[in-house]
C-alpha cells in the first residue's frame, strides 16, 4: 500500500506495508475485490447455477436433492424456535438477506441518488409502473377463471442485476444516461415488487405475530431515534423481526427491507473537522514514535494509532457498512444458491406440449417478453409527447426500447412470486419455464438490438 509524495516536482511513492509477501497478498485482494463486484460475473455466476440446476434436475441425482431441500432445520434464538425445510431456508431467509441488499439501494436512492429528485426520477419511476401493469394484463387475458390467475404478478418483475449484467457486455453502446435511466425504473419495479407481495402472496394473518412484528419495528425506529451507529444493534431486532414476520403471514423476506430503512445513513463524526483532528493526531503520532523500539514497544504510538482507527471506520455511515457486508456473499452465495434451488425444472417425463400451451407459460412469456417493453414505451412515449417530461441526455428512444426489451429479464424476483403464487407443481414448472425461457430471450435480443442501434441512436442523441 503507497501514498504519493511530491519530491523535486515528481510524486514518490510512500511504502507503508513493509513485508512483501503482504503487499502481493494486498495486491491480489484487490485484483479479486475488482472481480467480485463486476455485475457482469455476479449474473454470469446466477446462471451458471441455475444451469447446473436444471441439469441436475434431469439426472438421477435430483430425487437426492430433492430430498436435501425437504429436510428440516430448527432455527432459534434463545425461546424464538421455528423449523423449517432447506428449501424455505433459503427462500424465505436467504432472500431476506438479499431483500436487505435491495432495501439498502433503495435507500440510497432515495437519500443522495436518482430518487432524491422526485421530478428527475419521475420519467423512469411512471415507465415502471407501465411496465407492471401492462405484463400483468397480458398474464390475466391467458388466465382469466383459470386456476393459473393467481401468478398474475409473475411477469412484472425485473431482476436489475441480471439485466444490468448483461448491459455491461455491450459496453459503449449503451449511453451512461441509459443506464442510469434504467437503474431507477428497475429500482421503482422493485418497490412495486415488494409491495405486491406484502399485500397478494402473504398468507392468513396472525395478529399477535403481526403485533409483536410491529414492535420489532418500533424498537428500529427508536434506535434510529437515538442515534445509535452500531450495526450490530440493529442486526439484533431485524433477525426478531424476520421470526415475527415469518410467524405473521406476512412474507419474512420483507423484514430486509424493513431493517434496511431504517439503518442510519449519516455519521456519527463531524466531518468538518475530521481533517484538523487528524492533522492533530498526526502531530501526535510524530511525538510518540520512537525508532529505537519494536512495535511491541510503541504502546504510545499504537495506542493514538487505535484510536484514529476506531473513528475512521464510523466515518462510514452503519447502511454502507452493511452493504459492504453483504454484497459479495449475496451476488456470490445467496443468488446463486436461490438460482439452484429454485430453477429446479424436471422435464423428465413432461410432455413439452402441455407445457408450451399451458396459460401459465404463456401469461408469463408474453407478459414479460412483451407486456414490459409496451408498458415501459407507451408509458415513456405519452409523458414525453404531452410534455410532462423529457428524455434524459444522451438517451433517445432506440435506446428506451432496448431499455424495455431487457425489462423481460425477470429471473430472481419472477422466480420467487411463482413459488408463492402456485402449489400445484405442474404449475411452477410451466411459471419456471416460461421465467428461465423469457430472460434468455429478452437478453439475446436486447443485446442485439442495441448492438444494431447503439451507436447510431446515441449519435443522433447527441447531436
Amino acid at each position: 500500500m503507497a501514498q504519493n509524495q511530491h519530491v523535486d516536482g515528481g510524486e514518490k511513492p510512500i511504502v507503508i506495508i513493509s513485508e512483501p509477501k503482504v503487499r502481493e497478498r494486498r495486491k491480489k485482494r484487490l485484483r479479486r475485490q475488482r472481480l467480485t463486484s463486476n455485475g457482469t460475473v455476479a449474473a454470469a455466476v446466477m446462471v451458471f447455477a441455475a444451469l447446473v440446476a436444471v441439469v441436475v434436475a434431469n439426472t438421477p441425482a435430483y430425487e437426492a436433492v430433492h430430498h436435501f431441500l425437504m429436510e428440516p432445520l430448527t432455527l432459534g434464538v434463545g425461546p424464538l424456535v421455528g423449523t423449517l425445510s432447506v428449501e424455505v431456508f433459503v427462500n424465505d431467509f436467504l432472500m431476506a438477506v438479499f431483500f436487505l441488499l435491495v432495501g439498502i439501494e433503495l435507500k440510497y436512492e432515495m437519500t443522495v441518488g436518482e430518487l432524491k429528485n422526485p421530478r428527475q426520477a419521475a420519467l423512469p419511476m411512471l415507465a415502471a409502473v407501465g411496465g407492471v401493469v401492462v405484463p400483468a394484463l397480458i398474464y390475466v387475458a391467458f388466465n382469466v377463471g383459470g386456476p393459473g390467475i393467481g401468478g398474475w404478478a409473475i411477469p412484472m418483475a425485473t431482476d436489475i442485476a441480471f439485466a444490468l449484467g448483461v448491459m455491461s457486455l455491450l459496453g459503449d453502446r449503451v449511453a451512461p444516461a441509459t443506464k442510469v435511466f434504467f437503474s431507477t425504473l428497475a429500482i421503482a419495479d422493485d418497490i412495486l415488487a415488494i409491495v405486491v407481495i406484502a399485500l397478494f402472496y402473504g398468507h392468513a394473518p396472525s395478529i399477535p405475530w403481526i403485533a409483536a412484528s410491529l414492535a420489532c419495528v418500533l424498537v428500529l425506529a427508536l434506535l434510529n431515534y437515538a442515534r445509535v451507529y452500531t450495526a450490530r444493534s440493529y442486526v439484533v431486532v431485524g433477525l426478531a423481526l424476520w421470526f415475527c414476520m415469518f410467524n405473521s403471514g406476512i412474507h419474512a423476506t420483507l423484514a430486509g427491507v424493513v431493517l434496511a430503512l431504517f439503518l442510519p445513513c449519516t455519521s456519527d463524526i463531524r466531518l468538518t473537522a475530521l481533517r484538523p483532528w487528524l492533522e492533530s493526531k498526526s502531530r501526535e503520532l510524530d511525538n510518540a514514535y520512537d525508532g529505537d523500539l519494536d512495535v511491541l514497544g510503541q504502546h504510545g504510538f499504537t495506542r493514538i494509532a487505535s484510536g484514529v482507527e476506531r473513528v475512521m471506520h464510523r466515518v462510514t455511515p452503519p447502511l454502507q457498512r452493511m452493504e459492504h457486508a453483504i454484497t459479495v456473499p449475496v451476488n456470490f452465495v445467496i443468488l446463486p444458491i436461490f438460482a439452484f434451488v429454485n430453477a429446479q425444472v424436471r422435464l423428465i417425463g413432461v410432455d413439452p406440449m402441455a407445457i408450451v400451451s399451458d396459460p401459465v407459460t404463456l401469461g408469463s412469456f408474453f407478459g414479460a417478453l412483451v407486456g414490459k417493453p409496451v408498458g415501459i414505451i407507451l408509458v415513456t412515449w405519452v409523458l414525453v409527447k404531452v410534455g410532462f417530461a423529457r428524455l434524459p441526455r444522451g438517451v433517445d428512444w432506440h435506446q428506451v426500447t432496448g431499455v424495455g426489451i431487457m425489462g423481460g429479464l425477470g429471473f430472481t424476483m419472477s422466480i420467487l412470486i411463482s413459488g408463492l403464487a402456485f402449489t400445484e407443481p405442474a404449475e411452477v414448472l410451466a411459471a419456471k419455464c416460461a421465467i428461465l425461457s423469457c430472460s434468455v430471450v429478452a437478453a439475446v435480443v436486447g443485446c442485439i438490438y442495441m448492438m444494431a442501434t447503439g451507436r447510431k441512436g446515441r449519435a443522433s442523441s447527441e447531436g
